[in-house]
Order: structure tokens, then sequence, then C-alpha cells
């Protein structure tokens, strides 16, 4: 999905409004943060919840924002979002966004009821959840987003049980399913949709969902410079898709002909490092029932 008069990197401004933060050697999350503040601008209220971002964006005496930026409880992302928006409204502001950025735990767990009202409600806010998979700023402890087979403190690979034994959450058609303006799926792996993505919410007259996925070097077992890379490669393995939902219809942004080794893209990870052959047939199969499902039932938009 490509907006040619859109932001791209040669349209991009210069102007940082997330830097000199204390995040991992190459957080994903940090790099939404970055790349969604370059597109909104320097009018955009944000907020974040209890998590990566706040812990490594707020140290006192320094605050990583230069624009308005507040700290949420864990569970009330999208009623501060909220409540800003409706503050703003009765003063008469024009020309601002409302923007929310939290985490796979505070979006798809303890923050689920907080989002789902604001959605029922249109409130004209943009929610963006950097999945990393994990409550990563606690301890790497599994979240509603951890997907089966991964390792993690809560859920350890023994020789009986091999890490989580749950699928991850289908948040993307949850939050569809309430009927919002606007929802995607988004990979920082493929940074110009996500960049669009962005864009687009920034003009919808209601509420606004996008949900990336961020890689967690410190938290997988990965080199600190392999987000990008596994954020794509994710993709294009059809273990993460890139789609939108509006106007009540699903769309694929992208239909490989072909997916890439899902083996291969699970043993550079150490969470995965202990999966069996049988492990990763399972994960193959979960992921061509889901795609047989999308390719029937949602339009595409292959770009």
């Amino acid at each position: 999905m490509i907006n040619k008069n859109g932001i791209n990197a040669r349209t991009i401004t210069d102007k940082e409004f997330f830097y000199g933060h204390k995040a991992c050697a190459g957080c994903g999350g940090s790099l939404v943060v970055r790349l969604a503040l370059k597109v909104l601008g320097e009018r955009t209220f944000t907020v974040v919840p209890a998590g990566c971002m706040s812990a490594v964006g707020f140290i006192y005496p320094q605050l990583c924002f230069t624009g308005n930026a507040i700290i949420s409880t864990f569970a009330g992302t999208a009623s501060m979002l909220s409540g800003i928006a409706a503050a703003a409204k009765a003063l008469g502001l024009k020309d601002y966004h409302v923007l929310g950025i939290a985490g796979d735990g505070g979006t798809a767990d303890i923050g689920l009821q907080a989002l789902s009202g604001a959605i029922d409600r249109r409130d004209k806010i943009i929610y963006i959840c950097y999945d990393n998979e994990a409550y990563m700023n606690t301890g790497i402890q599994k979240s509603g987003l951890t997907p089966f087979g991964a390792k993690t403190t809560t859920t350890p690979a023994g020789g009986n049980i091999r890490g989580t034994i749950t699928q991850k959450k289908n948040l993307f058609e949850i939050v569809a399913a309430h009927g919002i303006d606007y929802a995607a799926t988004a990979s920082i792996g493929y940074t110009q949709d996500f960049l669009n993505k962005v864009q687009k919410a920034s003009k919808v007259e209601g509420t606004s969902f996008i949900h990336v996925f961020a890689p967690c070097p410190t938290g997988w077992g990965t080199p600190s410079d392999s987000a990008i890379d596994i954020a794509r490669e994710v993709v294009d393995t059809g273990l993460w898709y890139l789609a939108e939902y509006e106007n009540d219809e699903f769309i694929l942004n992208k239909n490989p002909k072909e997916f890439a080794s899902v083996e291969k893209y699970l043993k550079q990870q150490g969470r995965f490092r202990h999966l069996q052959e049988e492990d990763i047939e399972n994960i193959i199969a979960s992921r061509d029932r889901k795609w047989k499902r999308m390719r029937e039932k949602w339009s595409t938009n292959n770009k």
C-alpha cells in the first residue's frame, strides 16, 4: 500500500519528536514511536502507559518527547486519550492529534476494556500497539500476544511443555469487530507501509488503531541490529500479515505467492531455539489455516 503523495524517506521531516531515550539497542518499539511522531508532528498529545516506552522516555530530569506527553495507568491508555480528546474539543483546538502508544500487554490484556470503550464512542484518537510479544519491561513474561512456542519467564521451555502453549490473540479482528472507523496491521520491517497507515489514521474522523510488529532483541535473544530484518522476515513467512479494515471490509495489503522459511525465522531467535520439528509443523499448519480463511474472505490490495 503506497501513497505516492504521502510521506517517504525523501519527504519525512528531519525534526525529532522522540530522541535521547534509554531504550535497549535495536528496540523496535522506540522506532515505532519515533516514526509515528514524525508523521503526526509537533501538535500531538501523546499518552504512554506503564511499560517500555514510559520507562525509557520519562527519566527525570530528561523527557525524551519534545511535544506534550504523559504517562497513563497501565490499563488506562485509551480512557486518558478519550479525556484529552474531549478537553481539546471543548477548548476549540484545531489541527492536532491525540495519540496513544502502548505495548502488547497494555493493549491486548490489561488495556483492552478501555480501548473497547473508546472505539464504541468513536472518539477521535489514534491508538498504536507496538507488539514485542511479551511483557518486556517487567521481565519478559507472557502476554496475550505471545505466540505459540515462545519461551518467556512465565512460559519456560521444558521437556514436556516447550514454551507458550496458547495462540496469539487475534487482536486486529477483535478491534475490527467493534466496527471501528479504521484499523490496520503493520511492521517496522515494512516501514513505508507503516508510515502510510499512520498518515491515513491521522485523517480519520473517528477512532483509528494500528497494530505494529516491533521486535525486542533483548527479550527475543537476537542481535541488536536485527530488528528490521526480522520484522520484514515475519511478514514474508506469513506469520504476520499486513492488512487494513475500513467500511466493514478487510483488505490484505500483501498476499505472498510463496512464504519464506518459518524454521529459519524461528531458529534465529533464542526464544524459539528449543522448538522441535513437530512444533514448527504445528506453527506452519496454523499459519496455513489462517491464510486460507483470509484469502477466501478478505479482499486483496497487493502492492
